[in-house]
């Protein structure tokens, strides 16, 4: 080299010496992180993914926090509810026992009665009790809240599940195309024939025989079926065209049958067949458009926004009149409450799930029709002493009933609802945490390797560097020679 003053190999060995030595700082700076890329510059588009996929990961690790929270909600509740059936099959027990009134002592349905009232105090303590940080389950708490329901339209209604936007109202519009109808059989005399007649009256609740001599009015026929209406369930009727025969209840499954055992008795029902048996039919609905499944009076709608249930009321015995009958249109609206969980990584609408946890107390247990659980306490309508043992049960099958049913919406909820959505997301929570890994995290293999590589090429380049440094001098040589 016969220049001083510029070293361009000098240069050349720092600029490579400084690359190399950047090189050996990002080996050491993602071997100590753990991390390949520590900053934007190390790989932009990485980084963004990256960020993505980590707040992906985090609403992910929510969802499942929340999701087991909600299990541990519906486990509390349905711990609660438990204990309500078992003291429900006790109470079946006692009512059953003191309806055996010939073979007990008035102290020993007095004793029963007491037993009673405590199982009514418990059930409206466990109602009041049962909570969860805090928060009462079992009282109503988290029953749904309406607006705009007709009382004459709509009975024993519970919104089982609804999904309301963000302080929205949901509303729900009940249409009914056809209404429910009653078995019906007719007898057009006005009286019995001569030689008397005997009938068997079958329904629903049984069958019974009745005899009737010569010249029995329609209105004695009609008395007669009526004493025996809650054997059989069939209720009879008479005007000037002769007697009525009707189920006690509507729908497809209700049935009432008039069979001539002896005698002359002549009757016709409405389908025609004339074989003196005849079926009601089912009330048919809509509801927000869509057909809802009806079991008479009985209305049940489920989809994923909205699962209601209720019965359509009636005044009369032909459900022409009063009540929500065909043609009829009503519309109610629902205005909040229920449970409201979020299962999903992100706050949307269609990743939350709601359900409603109605009150489970004596006063809510039961219905308008045949009377609430506390009906059956000391002093009520239903009490073992008020002669009422027939409603009491009735009482009782519904609460039963009633309880039964929201277990099993509470555990389908919690298995279901909750239970695969915190598997699903166990799942998604793996790949994103995998694809996450993939972009951001150092693989040790590789990145020794190159630390090896960067540590021989940064010494090779300061050795270089030293003799580029050092080639000046030949020129000196040049000097000395002169």
């Amino acid at each position: 080299m016969s220049r001083i003053n510029t070293n361009v190999s000098s240069l050349i060995g720092q600029r490579v010496l400084n690359k190399n030595n950047e090189a050996l700082n990002t080996s050491l700076q993602r071997l100590s992180t753990g991390l390949k890329i520590n900053s934007g510059a190390d790989d932009p588009a990485g980084l963004i993914a990256s960020e993505n996929l980590k707040a992906e990961q985090t609403g992910i690790s929510t969802a499942i926090d929340n999701a087991n929270r909600a299990s541990n909600i519906i486990g509390t509740a349905e711990g609660g509810l438990s204990e309500v059936s078992s003291l429900l099959t006790q109470l079946q027990g006692l009512v059953g026992q003191s309806a055996n009134s010939g073979g007990l002592s008035s102290e020993e349905v007095q004793a029963n009665q007491l037993q009673v009232d405590s199982i009514l105090s418990t059930i409206n303590r466990i109602a009041g009790s049962t909570s969860f940080q805090g928060k009462k389950l079992l009282n109503g708490n988290y029953d749904y809240t309406t607006s705009g329901v007709q009382a004459s339209a709509f009975g024993d209604l519970h919104i089982n599940s609804a999904r309301l936007p963000d302080g929205a109202t949901q509303s729900v519009v009940v249409s009914v195309t056809d209404s429910a109808t009653t078995g019906q059989v007719t007898f057009s005399g006005t009286q019995v024939a001569t030689g008397g007649a005997t009938i068997e009256v079958a329904g629903n609740a049984g069958t019974e025989q009745l005899s009737f001599a010569s010249g029995t009015s329609a209105a004695d026929i009609a008395t007669a079926v009526n004493s025996i209406s809650e054997a059989t369930g069939v209720v009879a009727s008479a005007d000037a065209g002769g007697v009525t025969f009707k189920s006690n209840g509507y729908g497809s499954q209700q049935f009432v049958s008039i069979k001539k055992i002896a005698g002359t008795f002549a009757v016709a029902d409405q389908d025609g067949n004339n074989d003196g048996k005849d079926y009601g039919a089912d009330a048919k609905v809509n509801i927000n458009g869509a057909a809802a499944d009806v079991d008479g009076l009985d209305v049940t709608y489920r989809t994923n926004n909205l699962d209601v249930s209720f019965t359509l009321t009636t005044t009369d015995a032909t459900n022409t009149t009063g009540g929500l009958n065909q043609g009829h249109t009503a519309t109610f609206g629902i205005t909040g409450g229920g449970a409201t969980f979020a299962l999903g990584s992100k706050v949307t609408e269609t990743d939350k799930a709601s359900i409603g946890i109605g009150s489970v107390s004596t006063g809510s247990l039961g219905s308008l029709d045949t009377g609430f659980l506390s009906s059956l306490g000391s002093g009520g309508d239903n009490s073992l002493t008020s002669g009422n043992l027939v409603t009491a049960q009735k009482v009782i099958d519904k609460a039963i009933k009633q309880v039964s049913q929201l277990r099993g919406r509470l555990g389908a909820f919690q298995k279901f609802t909750i239970g695969s959505t915190i598997n699903s997301l166990g799942v998604a929570y793996e790949n994103a945490s995998a694809a996450e890994s993939a972009i951001t995290d150092t693989d040790f293999a590789q990145e020794t390797a190159n630390l090896t590589r960067n540590q021989i090429l940064v010494q090779s380049a300061t050795t270089v560097l030293a003799q580029a440094n050092s080639a000046p001098q030949n020129a000196l040589s040049l000097l000395r020679g002169g």
